[in-house]
């Protein structure tokens, strides 16, 4: 297992600080007054004072003029600006000491953002809905980034203190109390990371550091240069200390295809295989997906456990878009690439797990995208119909709810919900929630401008369609707005669909998943009437059969297959609208 080299080390004594600049002549560490730190031939500082513990604050000061919180903080109490805090991880007493996680077969994913998901938006406040989760059948929450960011709330991508969860969310300690509970109830937590570029305020490190950084770009700043060991160790330390010190069962990693300077081992592969050192140590399940506009299928490894340098899954942007243009009828951007045949686009994805798998993007001027996934078995895909990205990137941030019929979500739902593949749902979904989640931040300043200004290009259409309806993603409203209202899961509409989410997600849990392991891709196909035929080997021999009306006509259709029913009606002669019929046929 890598060695912990960066942040805070408590000794006997005291504690031990540790800072890598190898761009600077003279680094103290500023307690109640400076201490000067001894630098090494490879930058780093280092010395131990005797008497400091957890709790204690700290700055580094570099060259006698800038003071800066530790890159490696483990808590800023004050925010970015402020000094970093000792926390003492050993301190915890962890209730749920023993669990070891779930296989990943049995993953039913629901993204959540801390401060929009309550009232309160803390950690603590989270642990209330707990009982909720389990009962509507998720089995994994995932909480999108917490790295601590600049000011009150965002949705986390623009972190700059990766070791440290916001404390605009609660301390160290209630973030492990809300995982210790989640475990306690037999849910798994994962984490969102972001290793491929750093926020745009409250980021030191190129000060006296800048081989952190490479002359790539991202579409959110510099690059990072994975190519320089400290730097890979930095990213690698971060991944195994979320999963170590906090007991998170795994990880979503950001958008990995904006990492271009990966080292000539890559990065990625390196902090898998560090994973799996942890994974096998401990006896536990760690789970690590990516996000990956790529479709890079030779990185994914749904059935080796530990990890061995592979990664799970991949979150599968392609369903997701098909469905979108097939219930929507948008075709904007990347849309595009999927407008001119959404459903055969959908069979595609079903039957063999992404969309585009070495055919050009138009979208992507008319480069080749992706990899042949037809041979990876279906967990190795999460597929959902909606998440924060594909919410929060419309300028008025509105849910599928608000853009189709509920049949027609419903029918979705019972397909992905069934399906296979690791299904996902995002906040407020399984009950239909209407409330917006739009892009939000607490940025002043110039900064603050240059965002407005941003959104404004992005989204010329929409403000001058919708003027003042657009919300200002800097305006405190715009992320009150966000904050999903539980009172509407509680009656009508809202218990119905989650009722239906239920129903579909025990069905799943009693049926499906006992016999996912081994299970294959089989053939989808789609007729021009809407038709959808669809069909998987599972691990036991079984057949799993699907058969959907993805239209608003009736459709012709000869007879139910054959097999145990596990959800729709058995039709005989014709196929109402946005019917859906799963059946489970024997081996």
């Amino acid at each position: 297992m890598m060695g912990r080299g960066f942040g805070p080390r408590l000794t006997a004594r005291g504690v031990e600080f540790r800072l890598w600049a190898p761009n600077a002549d003279r680094v103290d560490v500023v307690l109640d007054r400076p201490h000067a730190m001894q630098r090494d031939k490879d930058g780093w500082f280092k010395v131990e004072i005797e008497g400091a513990r957890g709790g204690t604050r700290y700055r580094f000061r570099i060259d006698d003029a800038t003071d800066v919180p530790d890159p490696a903080s483990a808590f800023q109490p004050e925010d970015i600006q402020g000094p970093s805090e000792v926390i003492d991880h050993s301190a915890y007493p962890w209730r749920a000491a023993e669990w070891r996680g779930r296989p990943w077969h049995e993953t039913v994913l629901l993204e959540a953002h801390v401060g929009s998901f309550t009232p309160q938006g803390t950690f603590r406040a989270m642990i209330d809905r707990l009982d909720h989760l389990v009962d509507t059948g998720v089995t994994a929450l995932e909480l999108m980034p917490l790295a601590d960011f600049p000011g009150r709330r965002n949705w986390g991508y623009d972190g700059v203190l990766w070791y440290a969860p916001d404390s605009a969310y609660g301390r160290p300690e209630d973030l492990k109390a809300l995982i210790d509970a989640a475990h306690e109830r037999g849910l798994m937590m994962f984490l969102d990371v972001v290793y491929n570029h750093f926020g745009p305020e409250g980021n030191y490190i190129g000060q006296y550091a800048p081989p952190f950084f490479s002359d790539s770009h991202t579409p959110w700043g510099n690059g990072i240069n994975y190519y320089v060991e400290q730097v890979r160790a930095f990213a690698i330390e971060n991944a195994v200390y979320w999963l170590r010190e906090y007991h998170f069962d795994g990880l979503r990693l950001d958008a990995v295809h904006a990492i271009p300077d990966q080292g000539e081992i890559p990065m990625l592969y390196e902090l898998s295989r560090e994973v799996g050192k942890l994974a096998a140590e401990t006896g536990r399940h760690i789970h690590l997906v990516l996000e990956n506009d790529d479709n890079i299928a030779a990185v994914l490894d749904p059935v080796v456990d530990p990890p061995r340098g592979q990664y799970r899954a991949q979150w599968n942007d392609d369903y997701h878009h098909a469905w979108h243009v097939a219930l929507t009828g948008e075709k904007q951007g990347y849309y595009s690439d999927y407008a001119e045949s959404p459903l055969n686009a959908i069979a595609r994805a079903l039957g063999s797990g992404f969309v585009y798998q070495g055919e050009p993007s138009e979208h992507r001027g008319g480069q080749p995208r992706g990899e042949p996934s037809d041979k990876l078995p279906p967990l190795g895909f999460v597929n959902f119909l909606q998440n924060h990205d594909q919410i929060g990137n419309r300028a008025l941030g509105d849910r599928l709810e608000s853009l189709t019929k509920p049949k027609a979500v419903e029918a979705a739902l019972a397909i992905t919900l069934l399906a296979p593949t690791i299904p996902m749902l995002f906040m407020g979904e399984e009950w239909g929630s209407q409330a917006p989640f739009p892009f939000f931040c607490d940025f002043h300043g110039e900064l603050a401008d240059a965002v407005r200004r941003g959104r404004r290009k992005e989204f010329a259409g929409a403000y001058e369609k919708y003027g003042d309806e657009v919300p200002d993603p800097l305006d405190e409203s715009t992320f009150k707005s966000a904050v999903i209202d539980w009172s509407e899961r509680d009656g009508g509409r809202g218990a119905a669909r989650l009722a239906l989410v239920k129903r579909l997600l025990d069905i799943r849990r009693n049926s499906i998943v006992p016999r996912l392991p081994g299970a294959r891709f089989g053939n989808a196909e789609i007729a021009d009437d809407g038709l959808l035929r669809a069909r998987w080997r599972l691990g036991d021999g079984a057949t799993l059969k699907l058969v959907a009306n993805l239209s608003d006509h009736d459709v012709a259709f000869k007879a139910t297959p054959d097999g145990t029913n596990l959800w729709g009606d058995d039709w005989n002669g014709m196929i109402p609208p946005w019917a859906v019929t799963w059946r489970l046929e024997e081996s």
